[in-house]
């Protein structure tokens, strides 16, 4: 299903309120429709139409779950019968029958690796989503870290900036490139919400490395001249790096990254203004 520049907007005006309320210890709908509305704003939306753009995602969002409800149903049927056929290819020794089902087998596997990946992954930069963190990272409620590591929350300068003179188009041609580097440094490379990206390093990795390599790849970027509609500009970004412990909290990890990150950012706009 195609983004238009509305997906786009309230999804980053939503992650925003998100990251905002995860450090209240109480929010009411009140409260959060006054933060949205503050961040909509910020954006120049005001999604008056509240009504039938919220009857548009639902109905977006059932028909995206019904569709993989169907596919799994259908591989889950499939794996059924090749089961079958395999255990019937055994008793008989049928080896043609066998040859028959391994084939159908490798296809049905790669298949739902598809689906598997389809449903982890972040339908623009093709990074991970919150999802496969979630299921990969964190306990069953979603709270929790399982293991230890090393968390990096990143963010780009000045986005709003390029969103606003060159168009979401070329904004997204901006989280796609940016995406492509990250996943260089890091393969549990994530989209967390609009700008924003989280790396999740294993638990051995150097912390003075990694700051490093973040470095030496923002100054790659900072050199790298952008064009959009005959124009060049300038990319940059800002990050922060706090090691996560078993039994710590995602929320805790990423307020203690943006802290870090918060520092970073004051330290790069002064290097650079704009872009």
């Amino acid at each position: 299903m195609a983004r238009t520049d509305i997906d786009t907007d309230l999804e980053i005006i939503t992650n925003e309120t998100k990251n905002i309320i995860n450090k209240m210890s109480i929010v009411t709908p009140s409260i959060y429709s006054s933060l949205f509305s503050k961040n909509a704003k910020a954006h120049n939306q005001s999604f008056d139409d509240e009504c039938n753009l919220s009857k548009e995602i639902l109905q977006n969002e059932c028909a995206f779950l019904s569709d993989m409800q169907k596919k799994t149903g259908e591989n889950a049927s499939r794996l059924t019968q090749h089961t079958k056929d395999a255990i019937s290819a055994i008793k008989t020794k049928n080896e043609e029958l066998l040859d028959t089902v391994l084939k159908e087998t490798e296809t049905l596997k790669n298949e739902i690796e598809k689906l598997r990946s389809f449903v982890y992954q972040d339908e623009l930069t093709h990074t991970y989503n919150r999802k496969w963190l979630h299921d990969n990272f964190l306990d069953n409620e979603d709270i929790n870290f399982t293991q230890d590591g090393l968390l990096v929350l990143l963010d780009l300068n000045y986005f709003k900036i390029i969103n606003d003179t060159h168009g979401h188009v070329i904004g997204d041609k901006v989280l796609i490139f940016m995406a492509k580097h990250l996943k260089t440094l890091c393969s549990n490379t994530i989209r967390y919400g609009g700008d924003e990206f989280l790396l999740i390093f294993p638990s051995h990795t150097n912390i003075d490395k990694t700051l490093l390599n973040l470095e030496n790849l923002r100054e790659h970027i900072i050199k790298t001249k952008l064009k959009a509609h005959n124009e060049m500009f300038t990319l940059s970004f800002s990050f922060g790096v706090t090691p996560f412990n078993e039994n710590m909290t995602l929320s805790e990890a990423i307020e203690n990254a943006d802290r870090e990150m918060y520092k970073d950012k004051l330290k790069i706009k002064e290097k650079i203004k704009g872009i």
